[in-house]
């Protein structure tokens, strides 16, 4: 799987003028890209914050009876004129001052609101009996139900606030209580354009019941410029003890002036509303008035119009607790659809490695015994090239080995003459990057069979003879082996390991069955010589050159296929800088060669089925899937703090057994010890969003048009080398000349035979 040779920018074909750019152009979209991710981070924060607003907007909200607080504690520190004195107090002063109703006067209140269903009708019935009421709205409702609000202020009631999400504020500390007061006066500004002085604190009841918590909450309040409203009469209607008790415990007993607790919502509200009907026409023909609570005591309605700012602010609230409730409706359904896709994925997967193994017991065919061409193209590749050559010496398979040296500076070159092995030709030529290597190595083959592997990688001694066999089907004309990493030390190395073995080994299974296989890695693939000259030979239009070979040979009819008994040990990346560069290069390089060969989707035949089945699944999980990987992380966040953190946990328990059960039939398959697997669920909180990152910034790079440039990873010198034969002195270097012209009838076949030519591609934002 390294594709790690190092290869000069993708030449620029000419174009007619109009389609093509000015210099400076081009090289500003080479340029590396910054911006997306801004706007990779602005997108996540918008998410963060659109989430942690909801969450506490819907699930910090405690739709329990006010009537259940519990019973107050101390009040060694409450005044006598306030544990004594009327139910509105105002503690902005030094000294508190409180009022009371005029005789005869009820003050009608209405808590927890507005509920869509119960408020319309509480309305109805106070606009045919004449009544103005105060309506203690909760923020979340109120932004919810904004229409409501400016209907409550349309026919002359009065609005006050309950706290944003009817939260306890004498358990609050001081700055959730600050946060409680002012959305709840952002989303009434927002829904109907006023600010209110008014609170109800949520548990409150009446002045006898004030503890030195809920004291010294209503200082607080008061300080920031509110009238605490509390009640002297408590219709008990959240109880729901029937309309008549309802109607005994709202009736005032004397003369002096009520305020009267009510709820239009909060739970099943018919009694209420049942018993308005007999309560206000009852009092008014006792005498007794209604009024609002300001006119009640006496004082100029303290309701404003809201500021330019603050109504600006309140219907920027609403509509983030909008889009928050569209967002999570679409996080909801895309989640569903992502963990369908993830289980049909798992399934299908492993019952293909199930079959696949089955199928691969029979016989390709007679045993192929031809000699075959290894190329191995090297730029700088001193620390692994001595034993990936002494190992294809040691083949137990007849070989000839052909290293092209692409310039190197690290006297690569000189190495491989040192070694003096059987069989091996060096050829010189300089640096034209790794698909002009291959194509010179091609060019001076000898044997119709060609094996291409990288220049830090190591074969064991039958991987030749396994790698060759399925071509005794005339149908195939290339083959996938078995890359396993070979530098498991440590976490990262364990993680790139179990990827190899599970992602990279199931995945090939599953498209050698449905016969629509993107990729031929570069460590370790055959290919029949004719199917390269049928295509054009090693383009260099992507920086994926093997999974762009591996495309154009399928949508020329050619049949690729999988050998997992073929094995060759490659390193890997030893830090994440390394490994992100390189999955960066090998995700952006996929999606070149996927646009390039995007019209398959559209062909019949073998074309047809690798465009749809091929390039159907990369787009599906290996593109669009882990695009939605850190909004599914923040959501999975989102769940622990604000949902049920305990199904969170079982669902992600779910998948993780799921992925180990993966895990431990892919191992099996391979023949691998299982004793990486305990770093699975470790894997789940880096390398996997390692690797959705890299996708993200792929998919970015290339919408922006940005070309990346190639990034060789670094070399480490951990493969072993085997003991070679000893040998002569190695065949003199074919003239680079012989590529050329092999490369060029391979063009000029490939023309003739495909709609498709490397000369004619270019990316979309080359057009």
């Amino acid at each position: 799987m390294s594709r790690s040779h190092r290869r000069k920018p993708a030449r620029r074909r000419p174009s007619p003028s109009p389609e093509r750019g000015s210099r400076a152009a081009t090289r500003a979209r080479e340029a590396p890209l910054r911006t997306h991710w801004l706007l990779l981070c602005t997108l996540v924060l918008t998410l963060t914050a659109a989430l942690l607003l909801q969450g506490y907007s819907h699930h910090m909200l405690n739709d329990a009876a006010d009537g259940t607080a519990a019973a107050p504690g101390l009040a060694a520190g409450v005044p006598a004129s306030v544990s004594h004195g009327g139910p509105v107090v105002d503690t902005s002063g030094d000294s508190p001052r409180t009022a009371r109703p005029a005789d005869r006067t009820i003050a009608l209140t209405f808590d927890d609101g507005p509920d869509p269903r119960w408020t319309p009708q509480v309305l109805d019935i106070l606009r045919r009996n004449h009544v103005h009421a105060t309506f203690f709205v909760v923020g979340t409702l109120a932004a919810q139900h904004p229409d409501l609000v400016r209907r409550i202020v349309a026919e002359g009631h009065q609005v006050g606030i309950h706290t944003f999400t009817h939260a306890e504020l004498s358990t609050l500390p001081p700055w959730r209580q600050s946060l409680e007061l002012r959305e709840a006066q952002l989303a009434v500004a927002g829904a109907a354009g006023v600010t209110t002085p008014l609170l109800r604190p949520p548990y409150s009841s009446g002045n006898d019941a004030v503890d030195d918590a809920a004291w010294d909450s209503m200082r607080r309040a008061g300080q920031q410029g509110y009238l605490t409203v509390l009640t002297t009469r408590d219709s008990e209607d959240w109880q729901r003890p029937g309309v008549a008790k309802i109607v005994a415990n709202s009736t005032p007993h004397g003369a002096t002036g009520q305020v009267l607790l009510m709820h239009d919502a909060g739970g099943d509200r018919s009694q209420t509303v049942a018993a308005l009907r007999v309560l206000l026409p009852g009092l008014k023909a006792h005498g007794y008035r209604f009024a609002t609570v300001s006119a009640a005591v006496g004082m100029t309605d303290p309701v404003r119009g809201a500021g330019t700012g603050d109504h600006w602010q309140g219907l920027g609230l609403i509509y983030l607790l909008r889009g928050g409730n569209l967002v999570l409706t679409a996080l909801d359904w895309l989640l569903v659809a992502a963990g369908a896709l993830s289980l049909l994925r798992a399934v299908t997967v492993l019952v293909a490695a199930r079959r696949h193994r089955r199928a691969r017991r029979a016989p390709w065919g007679p045993p192929v015994t031809a000699p075959v061409s290894v190329i191995v193209p090297a730029y700088n590749e001193s620390a692994g090239i001595e034993a990936a050559v002494r190992s294809l010496a040691a083949s137990d398979h007849p070989v000839e080995i052909i290293v092209v040296d692409d310039g190197s500076t690290d006297g690569t070159a000189g190495l491989v003459e040192a070694l003096g092995l059987p069989g091996v030709r060096l050829i010189r030529q300089r640096n034209g990057g790794k698909p002009s290597a291959l194509n010179t190595g091609i060019a001076a083959a000898s044997h119709d069979l060609v094996v291409m592997v990288d220049g830090d990688t190591v074969f064991e001694t039958d991987t030749v003879r396994m790698l060759i066999q399925p071509f005794a089907d005339p149908r195939v004309g290339a083959v996938s082996g078995n890359a396993k990493v070979v530098n498991r030390g440590g976490l990262l190395g364990r993680w790139q390991h179990i990827e190899y073995v599970v992602g990279f080994n199931l995945d090939r299974r599953l498209f050698d069955l449905a016969e629509c296989m993107p990729t031929v890695p570069g460590a370790v693939g055959a290919f029949r010589r004719e199917a390269l000259r049928r295509v054009g030979g090693v383009s260099d239009d992507t920086l994926a050159e093997d999974t762009d070979l591996t495309m154009a040979l399928c949508r020329d009819g050619w049949r690729v296929v999988h050998q997992e008994r073929a094995i060759a040990w490659t390193e890997a990346p030893a830090s994440l800088g390394a490994l992100w560069k390189q999955r960066y290069r090998w995700c952006y390089g996929t999606l070149q060669a996927m646009w390039k060969h995007r019209k398959a989707l559209v062909r019949r035949g073998p074309a047809g089925r690798f465009g749809r089945r091929g390039l159907g699944y990369l787009l599906l999980f290996q593109t669009l899937l882990p695009l939605l990987g850190p909004v599914v992380d923040v959501f999975a966040v989102y769940g622990l703090v604000f949902l049920q953190p305990a199904r969170v946990v079982a669902v992600w328990m779910g998948f993780l057994l799921l992925q180990l059960t993966m895990a431990w039939y892919a191992f099996r398959l391979d023949g691998e010890r299982t004793g990486p697997l305990w770093s699975l669920p470790l894997q789940q909180f880096v390398y996997r969003q390692l690797m959705y990152l890299v996708v993200v910034q792929s998919v970015f790079t290339a919408l922006a048009g940005s070309r990346l440039r190639w990034q060789r990873m670094e070399r480490y010198g951990s493969l072993p080398a085997p003991p070679s034969p000893t040998a002569p002195v190695p065949t003199p270097a074919a003239p680079t000349a012989l590529a050329d012209a092999w490369l060029a009838e391979a063009q000029a076949a490939h023309a003739n035979d495909t709609v498709l030519s490397p000369g004619s591609y270019r990316e979309p934002w080359q057009r």
